[in-house]
């Protein structure tokens, strides 16, 4: 797969020189050399995404970047990556990322704070099998790199990791996982990690840390478990969708889980 479209990397590293400047379909398809019907399928093909939808991902994970590292405005942000609109750059940079352009600026503290009481944890929910092989989604979580860390793996309805998951958790360590209960349906499997040693801005703008897809999407259903999941955490790659989710707001969701079922 990466060989067969290996073209398509030069598209991507073009997007990321142009992302402030217009870039309809027939422009991308033009620069690429194929008609906008064909770049469009094996650009979907690579990276799971549409080219108009994963521009669109880039441009928010830019936003990102202009929140935290300018003293721009939230309504300049938005028109820096092509929102006439105030409302609906909020919009959208809520959707995806799960959180508030405003909020986003302002969570360099409470990321910080929520990733020390991580590693203060003691009692991290142990991986459970149950007998009900169906509705359940498990496996394996290893690495490509020697990694110590807090890992981020969900289930997500789309082939990026945006918005909440709608199945995640945390692990401590690489190893198994298991999310039960999976409601019928077809999900996408993604992961990154923070190693302990980084700084809250290391995954606040989460550009180097280790992550995994399953680029084949999980089909849960009533009739056939679905086969174990082995996903391996490695370096980014220039295809790889930006992580849009707030990685802040899916710790404290997390945290919020362990000292609710700590106090029960």
């Amino acid at each position: 797969m990466t060989d067969r479209y290996a073209e398509i990397d030069g598209v991507i590293a073009y997007i990321h020189e142009q992302i402030y400047e217009p870039l309809p379909l027939s422009r991308l398809a033009s620069y690429a050399g194929y008609s906008p019907y064909h770049f469009t399928r094996i650009f979907k093909e690579r990276t799971g995404l549409s080219p108009l939808y994963y521009v669109s991902s880039l441009r928010l994970q830019k936003a990102k970047d202009l929140l935290l590292q300018t003293n721009l405005s939230v309504r300049d942000i938005g028109l820096e990556i092509g929102q006439q609109s105030l409302g609906t750059f909020t919009t959208r940079f809520t959707e995806r990322v799960g959180v508030t352009p405003t909020h986003f600026r302002n969570s360099a503290l409470e990321a910080d704070n929520l990733f020390h009481s991580l590693k203060d944890l003691d009692d991290w929910p142990m991986f459970h099998r149950t007998a009900d092989t169906h509705f359940r989604v498990e496996g394996t979580v290893d690495s490509a790199i020697p990694f110590e860390g807090v890992i981020l793996i969900g289930l997500f309805a789309k082939p990026i990791p945006e918005g909440r998951p709608l199945y995640g958790t945390l692990l401590s360590s690489l190893g198994n996982f298991c999310f039960t209960g999976v409601k019928p349906g077809t999900y996408y499997l993604m992961a990154t990690s923070v190693s302990w040693g980084m700084q809250a801005m290391d995954f606040l703008l989460p550009h180097t840390t280790l992550r995994a897809r399953v680029k084949e999407p999980i089909i849960v259903g009533p009739y056939a478990p679905v086969p174990h999941q082995q996903v391996v955490l490695q370096l980014p790659r220039p295809d790889d969708p930006p992580i849009l989710v707030s990685i802040p707001l899916l710790m404290q969701s997390f945290l919020g889980k362990v000292y609710q079922n700590s106090n029960r």
